[in-house]
């Protein structure tokens, strides 16, 4: 099952650093098979505000995804983004292609049920 990391970006500074850490982070990816899918294009905001930006980049599984994260390659390009750039980061697993939010409704509602909490 596929892994994303997502980073939520809410200030950006157009450092030298930065910009070495972006000629940098594909190599610490494909060790992982990490791709990026989003990289930080104006999004538009149709519900609520969105601060700043957004990066997402996929994994083949969750292991990879930590497994890049804690690698000394990425370890050691890491806070030429953490020094200028606000944010948080994320490391989650996504869901199977046969996803079905249907099913998901019927298991929260088993619960909710279970627990005297109803939702009808």
């Amino acid at each position: 099952m596929p892994a994303y990391g997502f980073a939520h970006l809410r200030s950006r500074r157009n450092h030298s650093d930065v910009i070495e850490y972006l000629e940098r982070i594909q190599e610490t990816l494909d060790p992982f098979a990490g791709r990026f899918v989003i990289h930080g294009p104006p999004a538009e905001v149709v519900e609520g505000t969105w601060p700043g930006s957004m990066v997402l980049i996929e994994f083949p599984g969750l292991a990879e995804a930590r497994a890049w994260y804690d690698s000394p390659a990425y370890r050691s390009i890491l806070r030429l983004r953490t020094d200028h750039i606000d944010g948080d980061l994320l490391l989650i697993e996504g869901v199977r292609p046969d996803y079905d939010p249907d099913e998901r409704a019927r298991k929260l509602q088993t619960e909710a049920d279970r627990e005297g909490q109803s939702t009808a």
